[in-house]
């Protein structure tokens, strides 16, 4: 007894000599923290508000609901600590640093956007951390042998595959096909994708170009992609630069028969700034309001279920943002990586890294969020995305039809 003692005493002195916190024992664990730089300010700024929330939400689910997280039969509250990274990959990685080393951190979330998830993963690499990735959908991120990393949202090269296969089940005819996407490791890992998709489902690409981060006006582009004829136009990249896109698509008169923008179409803020200018343009989404995932759906399946259900979701986040706002895509996700991550730390029994990581394999689970599964280098393989449509004012799910809340709109309005 003395030596088991002596043994945790020896091993609570070493992790808080040391600043691991992972190294506790849960006996001495008195909260689970995640900590997050994120977004709140600069190009992100509307999909990092939506993360905040949904995470938030999550928690307080956590906490309240499922009575923390369950080690060795205690119940340890699970915190959330988060930074302001402006958008910027170098406050991302100084942010990282000062959660890990000062704040002793247990895990931390990825930002959103691939480009600022990249930039974070060498550092929690370094310092062998959980580093959640809500929001960073390069495949490329995949690719470079990380091993702490863990993907919530779908990758990028299957963004708009689920569009194409749409389009070709509403109209087997179209053929002209242009692809316009910003020139970002998320929107080139889409645009590869859609290529790709598009070659196997017998489109002709008429056009295809990326366009600078920031960029301030697209006429160039656009002139040469009318010229180009197309039928459908697949692109995007961001908020900005989406509602950008629409609006020059929009006063040059660019009618095609479908308009699909990643990203930017599934934010509320994209139809509030557009009005009338956003009616039957589509994006694809990795979760929308009126999904049917359920526990009742989860047993169907033969999978766990964990979390809120959907509607006691929405409530969470209308609480935490303190806002009667519908959550989008960017808070779901974040708020399932969450669940995730206690799911993990449960099987795991343990706030390790290196346990959690293994737990985090051997997962797969259904949440409000849908179906939940990575393959050997953390990549998401088991969620599958939907397509959203608006139509007068409001995101209508469109596709797959299992799962649509509306038909949809084909073709799609006129620019007047």
């Amino acid at each position: 007894m003395k030596t088991n003692r002596l043994s945790i005493g020896l091993l609570i002195l070493t992790a808080l000599l040391c600043g691991f916190p992972s190294l506790l024992p849960a006996a001495a664990l008195k909260r689970i923290v995640i900590g997050h730089p994120e977004a709140l300010s600069g190009q992100y700024a509307k999909a990092g508000e939506q993360a905040i929330g949904g995470i938030q939400a999550a928690v307080e689910w956590v906490n309240t609901v499922h009575g923390g997280v369950r080690i060795e039969g205690r119940q340890i509250p699970l915190d959330y600590k988060f930074y302001d990274c402006e958008s910027r990959k170098e406050s991302v990685t100084s942010l990282l640093e000062r959660l890990i080393t000062s704040d002793k951190v247990h895990f931390t979330m990825a930002p959103y956007s691939s480009g600022l998830t990249l930039a974070g993963a060498p550092v929690t690499e370094k310092y062998g951390m959980i580093y959640l990735n809500h929001g960073g959908a390069s495949d490329k991120i995949f690719e470079q042998g990380f091993e702490y990393i863990v993907q919530t949202i779908g990758p990028g090269s299957q963004y708009h595959a689920g569009t194409l296969e749409m389009i070709r089940h509403l109209d087997p005819k179209a053929k002209r096909l242009a692809l316009a996407y910003e020139d970002s490791e998320f929107a080139r890992s889409v645009m590869d994708g859609a290529e790709a998709k598009a070659k196997q489902l017998g489109f002709q690409i008429v056009f295809k170009r990326t366009y600078p981060q920031a960029v301030a006006d697209l006429t160039p582009l656009l002139s040469d992609l009318k010229a180009s004829n197309p039928e459908i136009v697949l692109g995007g990249g961001h908020f900005q630069d989406g509602q950008l896109l629409n609006k020059q698509l929009a006063d040059l008169k660019i009618n095609v028969k479908l308009l699909s923008l990643i990203a930017a179409a599934t934010l509320p803020a994209f139809g509030n700034a557009l009005g009338p200018l956003a009616e039957g343009v589509m994006g694809p989404s990795h979760w929308e309001y009126g999904v049917t995932f359920s526990p009742e759906a989860a047993q169907k399946n033969e999978l766990p279920w964990i979390g809120p259900e959907q509607d006691e979701f929405v409530n969470l986040f209308k609480k935490a943002t303190g806002q009667e706002l519908i959550p989008d895509y960017h808070a779901a996700e974040a708020a399932a990586a969450v669940l995730a991550l206690v799911a993990a730390v449960e099987k795991a029994g343990s706030v390790d890294s290196d346990l959690v990581r293994k737990a985090f394999g051997e997962l797969e689970f259904m949440s409000f969020y849908g179906t939940w599964k990575i393959d050997a280098t953390g990549k998401q393989v088991g969620h599958d995305m939907v397509d959203v449509q608006w139509q007068q004012g409001e995101r209508k799910i469109v596709w797959p039809l299992a799962t649509k809340t509306a038909d949809v709109v084909y073709p799609k309005p006129r620019f007047k």
